[in-house]
């Protein structure tokens, strides 16, 4: 299925959006760093609880 939609299967490189390569969070499919995810989090659905 990976492979139909363009992805690699396996480890990536780094995140997807500013490319750095620690503190990445690759649960669900989403291949950012924690920096990236704390900015972009609220608007792709994700709530803050505490």
């Amino acid at each position: 299925m990976a492979r139909d939609h363009g992805e690699t299967i396996g480890r990536t490189i780094g995140c997807r959006r500013c490319g750095r390569k620690r503190g990445m969070i690759r649960r669900h499919g989403l291949r950012l760093c924690r920096q990236c995810f704390r900015d972009i989090g609220r608007d792709i659905g994700f709530k803050k609880f505490s």
